[in-house]
């Protein structure tokens, strides 16, 4: 069964988080300008959120529509997640218990840290973080956020769709990676309640094909995680409220090879001075690898969604 993500409803949830997150820029380029086919092309620059991701919109959702006990928030994550609720729990003046699988990168935890957040390093892959994380918000008593599987999560992310669609209507495409799906979600809601010329495409690693494996299945099911972006991209299933969206309202799932990504994040530093992780930088791999060939003069949108990763250097 979908859940209702209305558009007044995301509307609703834009003016309450508004005052606490950034209207994040958009940035035009021709195709040509990475050695495409000429196409309009707008860059969704998430990674310049709070806490360097979308997540922060997601966590401030929930930390004010919610009820916050003195116990505090408690998330599982793969990284990014975790360091948008500890930075909302740290602007907000609470507490909060990250759960991170050993996956997660070295950026990632220390960002956590740096909030100031109780952090804990459990087992290998984002279940086992999940896992912990419960049986600690029922010890604890402390208000659990799940990074992509509760309805505030969905509408939090939906709000990004809101302010791309002010700040470049008319676009005939837009690509969004996916993890556990409640970015592509919350967009793929929105635009559906609205234009519905709009197409919605999902970006996945050929390593950690989740939402393929569950649209292939008819459900979310077990998926494998080896990617180079697999602490952002690869829980081990989709979310149960994201998918009949994207049953409905998205087009088609496009793999990306590791090596793609990798030539996407340089391309993203050489064109346009933008440092992306991995995760960050997957949609946009779908359109340097050729996954995806826009048509001439399609106007195409991309979700940069973040940009937690150290410092390296691109050739």
């Amino acid at each position: 069964m979908r859940v209702e993500i209305g558009r007044e409803r995301v509307a609703a949830v834009y003016d309450v988080i508004r005052p606490y997150v950034r209207v994040t820029p958009v940035v035009e380029v021709d195709g040509a300008d990475f050695g495409l086919v000429s196409f309009r092309l707008t860059l969704k620059l998430e990674q310049l959120q709070h806490a360097g991701s979308f997540k922060t919109r997601g966590a401030f959702t929930h930390w004010l529509t919610r009820s916050v006990p003195a116990a505090g928030v408690v998330a599982a994550s793969g990284g990014n997640h975790g360091a948008a609720v500890a930075y909302v729990a740290w602007w907000m003046g609470g507490r909060a218990k990250i759960f991170v699988p050993k996956v997660s990168s070295p950026a990632k935890i220390a960002r956590i840290r740096g909030y100031g957040a109780d952090l804990e390093i459990v087992g290998d892959r984002y279940a086992e973080a999940l896992a912990a994380s419960e049986e600690w918000a029922a010890a604890s008593g402390a208000l659990q956020i799940h990074a992509f599987d509760q309805i505030e999560t969905l509408l939090g992310q939906a709000t990004l769709a809101l302010e791309l669609e002010r700040q470049a209507p008319g676009l005939d495409t837009i690509l969004v990676a996916v993890g556990g799906g409640g970015l592509i979600g919350g967009i793929a809601a929105w635009y559906s309640g609205g234009d519905p010329k709009v197409r919605i495409l999902a970006v996945e690693p050929e390593g950690a094909p989740t939402l393929a494996a569950a649209l292939a299945a008819g459900r979310p099911v077990d998926a494998p995680a080896g990617s180079i972006a697999a602490d952002s991209l690869a829980p081990r299933q989709v979310g149960e409220l994201m998918f009949p969206i994207a049953q409905e309202a998205v087009e088609r799932v496009v793999l990306v090879s590791d090596a793609a990504i990798s030539e996407a994040q340089a391309a993203l530093w050489n064109g346009l001075r933008i440092v992306v992780e991995p995760g960050g930088a997957a949609a946009f791999a779908a359109l340097r690898s050729g996954a995806y060939q826009p048509a001439p003069d399609e106007r195409v949108g991309v979700v940069i969604s973040g940009g937690n990763t150290t410092a390296v250097s691109f050739s």
